[in-house]
């Protein structure tokens, strides 16, 4: 490196309204020393997820860093807490769609020469504003253009607006990493399935380069404002908020990500708002790991009744799939209205067993939404145990049922399911539809053994707790899943609705 090399600040963020959805990103490269921006990027990516976006806007903030000065020293600042830890080396990165991306941000610039930090959403508002206002663009059927960007008086503005510590003079300076390897390090990456092309390695972004931090604008905000649906990545919080905004949710983020305490817009706590509260609650320092963004979150709802459950008789995939009882459909209209009134649900995906699928549309018709439905969340087959109640398989069976109480392995009579072959497809269900939802809230549509399955993984509870938890029918729970892999157990076998 020659004594002249300058040092650089790249600021990079991407969005996707919709995880995956209409996206695109925006990053800034300031000079070090003097804090003048040099050169902003932004581009309208189509249909990609949030991480991708997130990527191709470090990706565009580096090759427009490199193009000033090769021999440049890089900060990176991001919110974007996967891919700082994944490109700092701490985290495996397992997506396809992601690696060539890291590879390529990582030959850049020779290794050594680029550090990179997280910092909070609020300290990231021009990378923000641009990636918003390619997004806008990509919306009018166009490309964003630096001669109509006001991203930076946006974010300048918002900093003078700002409470006192929360402005973009507050970045965090500690915790500089020099990159290493992007393929080092366990943990997970979750970054949403589907719909993810990687660019060629020539498509270049569009950029301007400024000589001053006066460069001209045009008057007048960007169209469209903070708002990337499917995102929603704050200080560790929920976005706990629905597609359709029913709630105002970008304002229930936004009070939750400036402290502005549990009143939106003067009214009183929704219930949206205390979800986000409730989610800062379990992500902060000293219950789990802070600052993870927004997690998948599965809100798991067993199907209504149907006249085999108060019967108490083995009802898996491979009976007789029966629908729902009159009483059943009762359930699944009571609960359609408290998730209604809650407003947090943006995706329905249920069993293919009868059973689910109509609790399922029952919800669906109530909130507005279509139903996905998903192989991995059946029930376990019971084989020759199915329709039969406990006490008759214990007549019929007994040494069958001595052995499937005492270990994960054993399969009901006739070739069923065991509970460990049913913990591995629904741990691959999971890892699927984290990928797909992630950043957001997800109704899943199942039956006892896969919900009870799920909270037993999240909780790393051994395979004997199945038999001592109570499931009713109808009833919720809940599990939010982090960027890190970890999970939190929110709610257990709630039932107030049907009351």
């Amino acid at each position: 490196m020659t004594g002249s090399a300058r040092e650089f600040v790249v600021e990079a963020d991407g969005g996707s309204r919709g995880n995956p959805g209409p996206a695109g990103y925006g990053a800034v490269v300031l000079d070090a020393a003097t804090g003048e921006t040099l050169v902003e990027a932004a581009e309208y990516l189509g249909v990609v997820t949030n991480n991708v976006a997130e990527y191709r806007g470090l990706l565009a903030g580096l090759r427009a860093a490199g193009e000033l000065d090769p021999d440049a020293t890089v900060h990176v600042r991001m919110d974007s807490k996967l891919v700082v830890e994944q490109m700092s080396g701490r985290w495996k990165i397992k997506h396809p769609d992601m690696k060539p991306l890291a590879a390529e941000a990582a030959r850049v610039f020779p290794p050594g020469r680029v550090t990179y930090e997280w910092i909070p959403r609020a300290d990231n508002k021009h990378a923000d504003r641009l990636a918003n206002e390619a997004m806008d663009a990509g919306a009018r059927g166009e490309q964003w253009s630096p001669s109509t960007s006001t991203a930076e008086l946006d974010a300048r503005a918002a900093d003078r607006a700002a409470p006192a510590g929360r402005t973009a003079g507050s970045r965090r300076s500690e915790d500089r990493t020099t990159a290493a390897p992007a393929t080092a390090g366990e943990a997970p990456d979750v970054a949403a399935a589907g719909g993810d092309a990687p660019p060629t390695g020539d498509h270049l972004p569009r950029t301007t380069t400024r000589t001053g931090a006066g460069s001209a604008v045009s008057g007048g905000a960007a169209a469209g404002g903070a708002s990337r649906g499917g995102r929603g990545e704050g200080d560790g919080g929920e976005a706990a908020v629905s597609g359709g905004g029913a709630i105002a949710g970008e304002r229930v983020l936004r009070a939750a990500r400036t402290g502005a305490g549990s009143a939106v817009s003067g009214a009183a706590e929704t219930p949206a708002a205390a979800d986000v509260r409730a989610a800062k609650a379990v992500a902060s320092p000293g219950w789990g790991p802070p600052d993870m963004g927004s997690p998948a979150t599965f809100v798991l709802l067993r199907h209504g009744e149907t006249p085999l459950t108060p019967q108490k008789r083995f009802s898996g995939s491979g009976g007789s799939d029966p629908s729902l009882s009159p009483v059943g459909r009762e359930q699944a209209e009571r609960v359609a209205e408290s998730l209604a009134r809650r407003g947090t649900i943006e995706a329905i995906v249920a069993s293919p067993l009868a059973r689910t699928r109509e609790t399922a549309g029952i919800v669906a018709a109530r909130l507005g939404l279509a139903v996905t439905v998903e192989e991995g969340l059946r029930e376990t087959d019971f084989g020759a145990w199915e329709g039969l109640t406990f006490g008759e398989v214990r007549d019929r069976h007994p040494a069958d049922l001595d052995a499937w109480l005492a270990s994960p392995d054993a399969e009901p009579t006739g070739g069923g399911e065991s509970f460990a072959a049913t913990a591995t497809r629904v741990a691959a269900t999971r890892d699927k539809l984290v990928a797909a939802y992630a950043g957001r809230t997800v109704l899943l549509v199942s039956h006892v053994t896969p919900i009870k399955t799920f909270l037993r993984l999240a909780l790393g509870a051994p395979p004997e707790s199945l038999f001592r938890m109570e499931l009713s029918a109808a009833s919720l729970s809940a599990v939010a899943y982090y960027a890190d892999g970890g999970a939190s157990v929110r709610l257990f076998n709630e039932t107030s609705h049907l009351r």
